[in-house]
């Protein structure tokens, strides 16, 4: 079983920026593909960015060029950067870990982009 924790959300201008966090409570980068989802209230959950075990990665088309998904294995950590944030970006951001026929959820972090 995988824990994670989301940290780093909050409120933020347009134009801003915000790093956010996913901690694991194991190191599992060797096996798991990591993703960041987010949801706003009354849509779908919906697919940010996701790196794999090799560390390739893939993007939204609404997020290519502004954020940028990352990873430090000796910290059991997952990043996302996000830059150009806009208020499209307003969601809960959730971190997921899969490796088939597993998956983890963290606990959400709330990202709102307003002035």
């Amino acid at each position: 079983q995988v824990q994670l924790v989301e940290s780093g959300g909050g409120l933020v201008q347009p134009g801003g920026s915000l790093r956010l966090s996913c901690a694991a409570s194991r190191s599992i980068f060797s096996l798991y593909t990591m993703g960041w989802y987010r949801q706003a209230p009354g849509l779908q959950r919906e697919l940010v960015a996701r790196i794999g075990s090799t560390g390739s990665t893939n993007y939204a088309d609404s997020v290519k060029g502004r954020f940028t998904i990352s990873r430090d294995t000796a910290k059991n950590t997952v990043y996302l950067q996000m830059n150009s944030l806009k208020p499209e970006d307003t969601a809960v951001y959730y971190c997921k870990a899969v490796q088939p026929p597993y998956d983890y959820w963290g606990q959400g972090t709330q990202v709102t982009v307003s002035s």
